[in-house]
């Protein structure tokens, strides 16, 4: 009897046990969130809604009325251009974690694998997020903005004198080989260079600006000075189209801060308030600073405080609090006056719209402000124990993409410049790009 008991008692478990195992595996799988999906779908509209037609109207307003075209198309083009080569590989390169193990630096350390090349097995039941809780589709198109906008600021630095077929190769060139390996490096996860070292980015300070920043600031130097620079006067001539602009960054930047929390949550509603605190501060810094050394507060300078505030805020805003993100906003805002003005004239480099005097520095700023204050004996709300030590980890990560990134850019754009040209002629940038580029006329001359 004992031992048909054991014996139903066996063929029982045999049934039950696969159930309730087949029951668990339906716990423990991933159930997406209507909540994080609908706040996902929306930060990556404010995302794309930053570059078309935030970023076009912020420099379009800045440049020459014979260039406005010639920018804003650049915007449009690049936009189009990213968002293909995303997909075909670049979400692959910057996010497939094949071949990386942490504490162990590799090829994959760098540079992701091709496992997700053409998005290989993306499906609408494929699931992402902190805790798998929404689609991977969203993912990758929210990822994609970041990957349009960062070399999208690059058009800035070289403003009024790049060929257009020029730019469009070089910037596909370097999206392979700058953005969506720094990408990987910060963002990838365990494995990833920069990841391992502790590196925090929260939504871009590395990966976006400084990276775009420094790019800009090479690409200006290898072009050269624009025709009649600095002695002919180069105002911006719509500086309504620059406010707008400014207005659309700042509104679009809570999508690309908040929205990088990967879920509606108490990070990014902090995300939130601390954007709009250090972007204030860092507006009335700049305003402050212009108002004192040159007498009077500009437009110009209130908008670019905006973007400089939202610059440094950038890295910081998934682990510093308020008090935090009011010193890195005035801060920035004060120091990127003096380096878009100041610095840029003694050094004389030609960086049309200022994309390393706001992104580069700004992005510097914030990267090694947020070891400081994302420790909670400061206010922040990160793992920061040791201040001194977390300062010295993003000085190396500033210190590392500024030198990958300058080096990168560098050798891309004198190849270029060696087989097909960068500039255009001095009769078609006299002419004015939108003319000789593109044969319209953006404005009434």
């Amino acid at each position: 009897m004992t031992l048909r008991k054991f014996a139903g008692l066996g063929a029982l478990l045999s049934i039950v046990m696969p159930s309730l195992a087949m029951a668990a595996d339906e716990v423990a799988a991933p159930v997406l969130n209507s909540g994080d999906t609908a706040w996902m779908l929306t930060a990556t509209a404010l995302v794309l809604f930053m570059t078309i037609p935030g970023l076009a109207l912020f420099y379009g307003g800045m440049v020459r009325s014979k260039n406005i075209l010639s920018v804003m198309m650049q915007c449009f083009a690049i936009t189009g251009l990213i968002s293909i080569l995303w997909v075909v590989y670049g979400y692959s390169i910057a996010f497939d974690t094949t071949g990386m193990e942490q504490g162990v630096v590799n090829f994959n350390s760098f540079f992701g694998g091709m496992g997700k090349a053409f998005l290989a097995g993306v499906t609408p039941a494929s699931i992402t997020g902190p805790a798998a809780l929404f689609p991977e589709a969203v993912f990758i198109t929210f990822q994609m903005t970041f990957a349009i906008i960062t070399p999208a600021l690059i058009v800035g630095a070289f403003a009024e004198r790049m060929k257009f077929s020029a730019m469009l190769i070089f910037m596909a060139i370097w999206f392979t080989l700058v953005y969506a390996p720094i990408a990987h490096m910060v963002w990838s996860g365990n494995g990833g260079l920069m990841w391992d070292w502790g590196v925090l980015d929260f939504a871009g300070g590395t990966v976006v600006h400084i990276n775009a920043g420094v790019a800009g600031l090479v690409a200006c130097i290898v072009l050269g000075k624009r025709k009649g620079f600095p002695t002919t006067p180069m105002a911006p001539h719509n500086l309504g189209y620059t406010l707008i602009g400014a207005a659309m960054l700042w509104i679009g930047w809570f999508g690309f801060n908040a929205g990088s929390a990967a879920a509606a949550n108490g990070t990014a509603g902090m995300a939130m308030l601390v954007t709009q605190i250090a972007t204030a501060a860092a507006a009335l810094g700049w305003m402050f600073a212009e108002w004192i050394t040159h007498g009077k507060p500009s437009a110009l300078g209130i908008a670019s405080g905006v973007v400089a505030g939202l610059v440094a805020i950038t890295p910081a805003a998934g682990t510093v609090g308020p008090m935090g993100a009011l010193v890195i906003g005035l801060v920035a805002g004060v120091i990127c006056f003096f380096c878009a003005t100041s610095l840029k004239r003694k050094l004389g480099y030609d960086d049309s719209l200022d994309a390393f005097g706001v992104h580069g520095i700004g992005g510097i700023v914030g990267a090694i402000l947020t070891g400081v204050f994302a420790a909670p004996a400061l206010g922040g709300f990160g793992t920061v124990t040791d201040v001194a030590a977390q300062v010295w980890i993003q000085c190396k990560g500033v210190g590392f993409t500024v030198i990958y990134t300058a080096i990168v850019t560098y050798v891309i754009l004198k190849v270029l410049d060696m087989v097909m040209g960068l500039r255009v002629t001095e009769e078609e940038e006299a002419v004015g790009l939108d003319l000789a580029q593109h044969n319209e006329r953006g404005y009434n001359l």
